[in-house]
């Protein structure tokens, strides 16, 4: 089954992307699909991970996937996004007062529901009924749970993406130094960073473990990445919008793990793609 033009224009219209969206991407999302026919056994659902550091189209790119399946394979699809995790407000100021004060914003390990995320992904593999988490950026908060969109019936393929997904514990050693201003002035003796990185090695590890294999979409610089970051902030509201100070240090939470993951993921992925400055693919290494 190929899929039309007039299916693809359809598409891109829903999701506000231009008509370049398709040539950017196109190297990895029709190989990418076939792969997952190919690795499908029947009656057991895919969990599809997709890794990459804030801005590289993760989300855009799991809804692109999910299309080409639909079209091609006649498939059910699920996604799931990390960022769908985030803990409360409330709930992160009470890890910020037992843990340490940094926790009281989203992002990093330690501030997800990481039992909602193995609860759902496993309720997805089996089949079972289950709603899906949404999380509103603009009000940092999670949105009520009567609004989330429901699966009723068993699906094919389950994408689930996220900035820090799959990536693991960096040595000790690697935490005695800080990345950036915020670990030198808010975290001076490592108490924030070392809790993070507990974290990926524990609860974090058992959810990621979940994925039956993972796409790493490498970025080309860290420059990039708040470019691309600074773009996304743009869509939301005026009055929800970070200032561009604010955002520049919320970005500072972000940079050790995207480092690391630059050093690391392109050895754990099953494949990564690389992509320019533009957010172009530009080279595919793996299955693909």
């Amino acid at each position: 089954m190929s899929i039309t033009k007039c299916s693809w224009a359809s598409w891109l219209r829903r999701n506000g992307l231009p008509a370049v969206y398709l040539a950017n991407v196109q190297p990895l999302v029709m190989p990418v699909s076939l792969f997952l026919w190919q690795k499908k056994r029947r009656g057991q659902p895919i969990i599809f991970g997709i890794s990459g550091a804030q801005g590289t189209g993760k989300s855009t790119l799991a809804r692109a996937i999910g299309h080409v399946c639909t079209q091609r394979w006649g498939w059910r699809c699920a996604i799931l996004s990390l960022d769908d995790l985030y803990l409360s407000r409330n709930r992160r100021m009470q890890v910020a007062r037992s843990i340490h004060p940094l926790f009281a914003t989203r992002g990093v390990p330690g501030t997800h529901d990481v039992t909602l995320g193995e609860r759902v992904l496993d309720a997805l593999r089996l089949g079972r009924p289950c709603r899906l988490p949404r999380f509103d950026k603009g009000l940092d908060e999670p949105r009520p749970p009567q609004f989330w969109p429901r699966v009723c019936k068993p699906v094919d393929l389950i994408l689930f993406e996220g900035w820090c997904l799959g990536i693991p514990p960096e040595p000790d050693e690697c935490l005695d130094e800080p990345v950036n201003d915020l670990e030198a002035q808010d975290d001076p003796d490592g108490v924030w960073r070392r809790h993070v990185n507990e974290r990926l090695g524990l609860d974090y590890a058992r959810l990621f473990t979940r994925t039956s294999c993972l796409l790493y979409l490498r970025a080309p610089d860290w420059e990039s990445v708040c470019r691309w970051r600074c773009r996304q902030e743009q869509m939301l509201a005026a009055a929800q919008r970070m200032h561009e100070q604010e955002l520049a240090r919320f970005m500072l939470f972000f940079e050790r793990l995207t480092r690391h993951g630059w050093r690391i993921m392109p050895k754990l992925a099953d494949f990564v793609a690389y992509l320019d400055g533009e957010q172009r693919v530009q080279g595919v290494s793996g299955p693909c």
